[in-house]
């Protein structure tokens, strides 16, 4: 699987901007460089050292295309473990393409998405899940992500893997090994350890598995919806939390008719706001998709805020408290975050009443910002940070996660198996099932198929 042409992609984005960056990686990309580059020192590149930065010239024949920094990364000191070229050009789109298409007619051919990492991992620079990481690591759009990003990259999820994979790899040796010395009834594999063997292997196993709900939300940010009545503040809330007017603000009951996201950073990490149609009888047609379409995002919402107008309350107080109990029972296991909003209008005295009146309320002006700082805190509370603290692994990858379902259920089967004293034979079956879904994580088990499915989704220069 080894690829042996030399691939040329723009490693920044596209468009116009101070520099751009493009890439080469190949046997032959130190000598197409060195056909389309002149040094400014005279320099021959093919003779220059690894990791060394030179300043020329591009030029097609005679014709100068760019005033360029030349970077030289040679095999296998380097990302890809090929020999790769870097060209610093100017950022205009014109001399980026016209440097492309220079060296793709001195032999290059266009990288296909996630290319240059396929290749990192080909040349065992890298495992798959450390690969998959530098994706996660590009996509990263909060502190957490990043730092989750960071830690995969790293090795810290696939160093355990392998760890667990390589001791039960051993004791699946030992008893392929008593296989061949069936009828001397001989026992290679201690019994007694393979049993704590599996025992660590399940544990290690379920808190990775475990992690995965944290991880999920830490990279993709935790959904809140806003809901409640029509025309209490949830437009308002939502603008004052991202501090912009994304939403219509009216006093015209039923403005939002449809559900509004955006995506905000609080304390690193990243919460998608779900400003939802309000929640009344209607016989507007339109609008009565808005309220159902409420109770779907409800269903897909980590925490709920629900929002009621505190002027409102004397009057329609009951009523508040039966949607709050609704919510409740019906989503008894969503984090309900219950808020009075519009408290700027009320007297000290009445937000007393208010506050006796239902416990664990938070106080807040949408308008003027009163409260919203400490609604952001009180999100965070609900986040479950202490493993990212502590630097523990956590999974963040759906398939990943899927392969250890998997390999768990094939130790449970091992573990059933030694319970029942199976022999050897049977239970190497699914010792090696086990090692197939471990070997699938870290790609020590791979098929064009599975490679093709992950890289499809990388940038080209990367």
């Amino acid at each position: 699987m080894i690829h042996t042409d030399t691939i040329v992609a723009m490693a920044t984005p596209a468009g116009a901007g101070a520099i751009a960056v493009l890439r080469l990686s190949g046997p032959e990309a130190i000598s197409i460089a060195s056909s389309i580059f002149t040094s400014t020192s005279g320099k021959d590149l093919a003779k220059q050292k690894t990791h060394t930065v030179h300043l020329g010239n591009i030029k097609d024949g005679e014709k100068i295309i760019d005033e360029v920094l030349l970077s030289i990364f040679k095999n296998p000191n380097s990302y890809t473990g090929e020999d790769v070229v870097e060209i610093s050009c100017h950022g205009s789109s014109y001399i980026q393409q016209e440097i492309i298409q220079l060296c793709l007619r001195k032999g290059c051919r266009m990288a296909q998405a996630g290319e240059f990492t396929l290749r990192t991992f080909l040349h065992g620079k890298i495992d798959l899940s450390q690969a998959e990481a530098v994706a996660d690591l590009i996509a990263s759009d909060s502190a957490a992500s990043h730092q989750l990003a960071i830690q995969q990259m790293r090795g810290g999820f696939s160093s355990e893997i392998k760890n667990l994979r390589e001791e039960l790899l051993n004791f699946a040796s030992l008893i392929e090994l008593e296989l061949d010395f069936a009828e001397e009834d001989v026992e290679f594999a201690n019994r007694d350890d393979f049993q704590k063997l599996i025992s660590k292997i399940t544990t290690v196993l379920k808190r990775l598995i475990d992690s995965f709900a944290t991880g999920n939300v830490l990279k993709n940010g935790i959904p809140v919806a806003i809901v409640g009545e029509p025309n209490v503040g949830k437009s308002t809330l939502l603008n004052a939390l991202l501090n912009e007017d994304r939403a219509i603000v009216s006093d015209i009951a039923g403005t939002t008719r449809d559900s509004i996201e955006d995506e905000i950073i609080i304390g690193g990490i990243g919460f998608r706001f779900i400003d939802t149609a309000g929640i009344r009888e209607t016989v507007d047609v339109i609008e009565g998709l808005g309220i159902k379409k409420t109770f779907e995002k409800i269903e897909a919402a980590q925490v709920v805020i629900y929002l009621f107008d505190a002027g409102k309350f004397k009057v329609q107080g009951s009523k508040f408290k039966v949607e709050i109990e609704t919510i409740k029972n019906k989503y008894p296991l969503k984090n309900l975050v219950i808020v009075a909003n519009k408290v700027d209008k009320l007297s000290l005295e009445e937000i007393n009443k208010l506050q006796a009146a239902i416990g664990h309320l938070h106080l807040l002006s949408a308008k003027t910002g009163q409260g919203v700082e400490e609604l952001q805190n009180k999100l965070l509370d609900f986040v479950n940070t202490g493993a990212l603290r502590n630097n523990e692994t956590i999974v963040t990858n759906s398939r990943h996660y899927d392969a250890m379902l998997k390999a768990l259920e094939e130790i449970i089967k091992v573990q059933e198996g030694i319970d029942s004293g199976l022999s050897g034979d049977l239970l190497a079956i699914d010792i090696r099932q086990a090692l197939y879904y471990f070997g699938e994580i870290t790609g020590e088990i791979s098929n064009d198929e599975l490679l093709g499915n992950i890289f499809a989704n990388f940038c080209i220069g990367k």
